[in-house]
């Protein structure tokens, strides 16, 4: 754990998530922007309450941390809206909301995002929609000597069809969708620390292995992390709220528990120039 200056943070847990005060997002200093970089590296998940941003100052936070990336369902779907701007929108008559599984984003990529910043005007109701988040440092050092060194050299294929089929998306005709072989265990591009990088809504299989051992390794893997409270934290959402996450060593989950209430969120994520590493 560091000091930080002019910012104060709060921790969620001891391990995991910070609430941040002290920093309006629209009008950062340089030190302010440092010391958000430095814990951002630290904590994984940064909240920040109490942040009237415009789409524009949405983005230009995120751009602190590098290039905004752009969702598939825009490149390879079709889908409309502003291109860097992934919205989710929960209503009553939906079916499923987005990220109501354990997931870290678009991992199916090669280059996943670096990050996510989510950013929510007004909840849904008095109360509900919390997002919780998994470490994934943690979920690997907690796993037995002779589970890490079983994954350590293993590949596992990421395939975006996966995922679109809990949304019941079907490709059309002449559609793809992105698809990519990563470490199940890699290193992290800038504190150097060792993680699981697997998840349930992206990772098909495991290569070498016949579809049932592999269908239990990852389930085994999933559970680790899905089941272990002691590896999360969880973000109430409060009216504009932005939470930043490290997309590379984190997973998180959409609570759906506001029916019939609407939820409304905004996400915008940051490109990576560093492929996942073993």
């Amino acid at each position: 754990m560091t000091s930080y200056h002019p910012i104060k943070l709060t921790p969620l847990t001891p391990h995991m998530g910070a609430e941040v005060s002290g920093a309006n997002l629209a009008e950062l200093t340089a030190d302010q922007t440092a010391e958000i970089r430095s814990a951002f590296l630290d904590w994984q998940v940064l909240v920040f309450r109490d942040q009237i941003l415009t789409r524009d100052e949405h983005k230009a936070f995120a751009r602190l941390f590098g290039e905004l990336h752009v969702h598939p369902s825009k490149t390879h779907l079709g889908a409309r809206g502003d291109r860097e701007i992934f919205s989710i929108h929960t209503r009553p008559d939906s079916s499923y909301t987005n990220g109501e599984a354990w997931h870290t984003d678009v991992s199916c990529e090669a280059l996943p995002p670096l990050a996510s910043a989510l950013y929510l005007r007004q909840p849904p109701g008095e109360a509900g929609g919390d997002t919780l988040f998994a470490n994934m440092y943690l979920a690997f050092d907690s796993l037995s000597q002779p589970v890490k060194k079983l994954i350590g050299s293993l590949t596992a294929v990421h395939d975006g069809r996966k995922d679109l089929a809990a949304y019941n998306v079907t490709l059309k005709p002449g559609q793809t969708y992105p698809s990519a072989r990563h470490p199940v265990v890699v290193t992290h591009p800038e504190t150097g620390k060792r993680l699981l990088f697997v998840n349930r809504s992206f990772t098909d299989h495991i290569e070498g292995m016949s579809r049932k051992e592999s269908d239990a390794l990852l389930e085994m893997l999933w559970r680790h992390g899905e089941n272990n409270p002691r590896f999360q934290c969880r973000v109430r959402w409060t009216p504009n709220t932005l939470t930043l996450w490290d997309n590379r060593c984190t997973w998180h989950h959409a609570v759906w528990d506001y029916y019939p209430n609407e939820r409304h969120a905004e996400r915008v994520s940051v490109c990576s120039s560093v492929a996942p590493t073993a």
